[in-house]
């Protein structure tokens, strides 16, 4: 809780994951990969409920042991490759409205996918909506490896063009870097949402999105080859 608001910490984790089979069970030095981001939530100062989504009994029972609630299972249909966050969110608070009359004011999505996130991560992203009543929501962002001022699509003729241009420069994908705009990737460690934002808005983040800028972060686990080098990571950095 933060100035009396109430604060759900949601765990997406469904178990029909493709590219990693059960990928949110998948050991990463010694311990599933979803216990990390439930340790962890369980150490924020704000949240109040941990609980996690997934169609998967065997997730289910894992997030329980490690202390996150799971009062529902989520619906097969929105466990697919193609669902989006929304609907599972939609799903969730609609579920906990209706059988439990708990209505949270702040919603922190938490993505089983981010083992290296830390508490003071989510409680910064609290204290950062919570600061800014007029926002939206608040997302994870760092500095991209390689700005996207410098990157290219492939026209139907079969040449590169230019993704973005710098206006009043003609070729502004030769410029040197710091002549380029800051530009932010979503990492996705936290995003934290008002409820009016899913529920009244109809949309994840809405149109006003606070930034919490990370000096360093890491792409989410999404492949084997990431699960190597979190492994590195994490024995050899800690975590």
């Amino acid at each position: 809780m933060i100035d009396k608001k109430q604060v759900l910490g949601l765990v997406p984790a469904r178990g029909a994951s493709k590219r990693i089979p059960n990928k949110n069970l998948k050991e990463l030095c010694g311990k599933p990969l979803i216990a990390y981001t439930i340790e962890t939530a369980k150490k924020s100062k704000y949240l109040d409920r941990i609980i996690t989504s997934t169609e998967s009994e065997e997730i289910a029972a894992i997030a329980r042991s490690y202390g996150s609630e799971v009062p529902f299972m989520r619906p097969h249909e929105l466990a697919g490759d193609d669902i989006t966050d929304f609907p599972v969110f939609i799903h969730a608070l609609s579920w906990l409205k209706d059988h439990e009359d708990y209505i949270p004011d702040i919603i922190v999505q938490l993505r089983p996918t981010s083992p290296l996130r830390t508490a003071e991560h989510i409680d910064q992203a609290i204290e950062l909506l919570h600061a800014h009543p007029e926002a939206d929501s608040v997302r994870t962002v760092a500095q991209p490896e390689q700005t996207p001022y410098k990157m290219y699509s492939v026209a139907s003729s079969g040449f590169l063009e230019p993704l973005i241009h710098v206006e009043g420069e003609k070729e502004s994908f030769n410029l040197p870097g710091h002549r380029l705009p800051k530009t932010y990737k979503h990492v996705g460690y936290v995003d934290v949402m008002w409820h009016r934002t899913l529920m009244e808005k109809g949309q994840m983040t809405g149109d006003n999105i606070m930034p919490l800028i990370l000096e360093k972060a890491y792409t989410g686990i999404n492949s084997p080859d990431d699960f190597e080098y979190y492994t590195y990571l994490i024995e050899n950095h800690g975590r």
